[in-house]
């Protein structure tokens, strides 16, 4: 998959926690960074130079962000690329399985993690629109817990429920044989 022209690549990773309820790992970013401040997102960033790879930019993250070491994570898929609008990234969200364990977080560019039952996710993203001072954006929304994704993390949560309801994509099944596990 090819980067779009002059975009920084980046990745992200859709975590689903193998216990039960299976949940989505999401973070609030710190209201101080100069990028995202304040926004719910998933686990991810920038491609550094000495990554080997967009999935290893994304493992190296999760790390950094939440304190999940690699070894607990299976990466099961990949979405397509997306561009984000108000930067300069495309962001490759990568599907994964995570261990049991603890979320640390870190403070520097996280005030908080959470999950969402992936059940919940599937079933309640939605189509909806977001004020942004005086505008209105049309993005895909999930509202959980006094929680509101959208925008970039939205659109991939879209993409990823694309693919775990399209019967012609595998996503699913290999999601599920690592949860059944």
């Amino acid at each position: 998959m090819t980067i779009g022209e002059g975009r920084r690549p980046a990745a992200v990773v859709l975590g689903i926690f193998e216990p039960e309820p299976h949940g989505v790992i999401f973070i609030e970013r710190s209201a101080h960074l100069r990028n995202h401040a304040g926004q719910i997102g998933l686990p991810g960033g920038g491609m550094d130079a000495g990554d080997a790879s967009l999935e290893a930019a994304a493992l190296r993250e999760m790390r950094e962000e939440v304190g999940v070491d690699p070894s607990r994570v299976t990466i099961v898929g990949r979405l397509a690329a997306i561009e984000a609008r108000v930067n300069n990234y495309a962001v490759t969200p990568f599907v994964a399985t995570v261990a049991p364990g603890e979320l640390r977080v870190d403070a520097t560019e996280t005030v908080g993690v959470f999950t969402v039952p992936l059940d919940t996710l599937v079933r309640d993203l939605r189509e909806g629109t977001v004020a942004v001072g005086s505008i209105e954006i049309r993005s895909p929304i999930l509202d959980h817990a006094e929680k509101r994704i959208w925008g970039l993390t939205g659109h991939i949560l879209r993409a990823f429920v694309a693919a775990w309801n399209d019967p012609a994509d595998d996503l699913r099944s290999r999601v599920s044989e690592r949860l059944e596990r």
